[in-house]
């Protein structure tokens, strides 16, 4: 990670650092019917995933920088499509880089040492 920008990675929790200021983990867990998935922020729900047709995420009520809520859409809708999709760890990776490189984020892009889960 960049001393002022990046992603860090750590099994299914990641932080984005935003200007030197690290927010997180966001992370994602399965409801209990294993019908859906629930987003984290802190531990705290912040958005869920029940179908293509069907999903919400504010993360309005925590006050975060725009930069921050955008790049945490981006790796979030990547860690469901490769997790929904079955993607290797390598393509889930391949996914979020060329993601974040395609909407004008290339100062986030994670290490290849920081794999994707």
């Amino acid at each position: 990670m960049s001393s002022s920008h990046g992603i860090q990675i750590d099994g299914t929790r990641f932080w984005v650092k935003h200007r030197r200021r690290v927010y997180g983990p966001f992370d994602y867990e399965w409801t209990t019917d294993f019908c859906g998935v629930e987003m984290l922020y802190d531990g705290h729900k912040f958005g869920e995933y029940c179908s293509a047709d069907e999903i919400f995420a504010d993360l309005k009520p925590f006050h975060l920088p725009m930069s921050v809520v955008q790049v945490t859409s981006i790796v979030m809708g990547c860690v469901l499509f490769g997790v929904l999709n079955g993607l290797k760890e390598t393509e889930r990776l391949q996914l979020l880089t060329s993601r974040l490189r395609e909407l004008g984020y290339d100062k986030f892009v994670p290490e290849a040492r920081h794999p994707l889960i």
